[in-house]
């Protein structure tokens, strides 16, 4: 915690190169594109998934292509650790502050995807976003290749002659982490059910067959948080997370604070003005007491610092 009270802000404006930070991954991959105008890249964010869950998954691809080869990494979610900021940054390539309007919504994301491409000289047409990724269609969609279960909608956007760069929210383990109830034992266990259905090997694999480069992150981990009670007021928080509760009004995140000593009151870095986040100390949750979930919004190092791998064919 002190830790990330000292230097968390340095870490916002170091160069994109090599990444630190989610948003420094967009002009991280501006540069691949820049040194090669023939490249085409895949940028896969997995919704929620920790550096462990990545472990599991890695084991798991290995298992389906002994071909596969992995650069590993790890880079800096924004905190609170929440989708609507994470995520947004990851896509944006800036960090939360530019873009106030939408940072307690996800819907914009693919808007600002495009408006960083087109600021690096793409067109519309080279650049694609999609979200809501990781099932496998009932049938074969996909018309003929390694990816034969993919969605139909998802291979007619990778299969663009034009397309140059695409963003893929892939969001399964968010939903599985949103449902569980068997702690982080079965998070992992069920990433692992999921990674063998063998979404992400048939994507992986239709990307590369289509000349992608492919880079895999996610806009945050995940941990297994013990319930402290919620806080008993209504719609006075902006946003009523399990690991973080967001205010406009300092009076109120005070207000907040006094039922619950040990939370954290957040300094507003790289945040909006009157975005104040109040984090559940430790490993707890604003839950019902003594209940026991698998949540996000925090900053322990499960939580911030996620995997980013460039995934390769030998």
């Amino acid at each position: 915690r002190e830790w990330m009270i000292r230097r968390f802000g340095s870490l916002i404006n170091l160069p994109p190169v090599p990444p630190v930070m989610l948003h420094h991954l967009p002009r991280y991959l501006a540069r691949s594109l820049a040194d090669n105008r023939q490249a085409r890249v895949a940028y896969l964010v997995v919704d929620g998934l920790a550096l462990d869950q990545w472990i599991v998954l890695r084991e798991v691809l290995r298992e389906q292509d002994s071909k596969i080869e992995f650069r590993e990494d790890a880079v800096f979610a924004w905190v609170p650790t929440l989708t609507s900021v994470s995520r947004q940054a990851a896509f944006a390539g800036v960090p939360p502050i530019y873009f106030q309007s939408t940072i307690n919504t996800a819907d914009k994301e693919s808007h600002l995807w495009a408006q960083f491409w087109l600021k690096e000289g793409l067109t519309r047409d080279q650049v694609a976003y999609m979200k809501g990724l990781g099932d496998l269609a009932s049938s074969a969609d996909c018309a003929g290749g390694p990816g034969t279960e993919l969605p139909e909608g998802l291979c007619e956007v990778l299969s663009q002659p034009k397309l140059r760069v695409v963003g893929l929210v892939i969001d399964k383990v968010d939903r599985i982490m949103h449902g569980m109830e068997l702690g982080a034992a079965g998070m992992l266990s069920q990433v692992r059910q999921w990674a063998k259905q063998g979404f992400m090997q048939k994507l992986i694999s239709f990307l590369h067959e289509h000349g992608f480069e492919i880079y895999l992150t996610s806009d945050h981990g995940n941990i297994e948080a013990k319930g402290i009670g919620k806080p008993a007021e209504g719609a006075v928080a902006e946003l009523r997370g399990e690991r973080a509760r967001v205010y406009r009004d300092p009076r109120l995140r005070a207000r907040a604070k006094e039922r619950f000593r040990e939370a954290w009151e957040w300094p507003p870095i790289g945040l909006p003005e009157g975005y104040l986040a109040l984090l559940a100390p430790n490993r707890s949750a604003f839950v019902q007491e003594g209940k026991r979930v698998v949540s996000h919004g925090g900053v322990s190092v499960e939580e911030v610092i996620v995997p980013f791998v460039e995934i390769r064919r030998q």
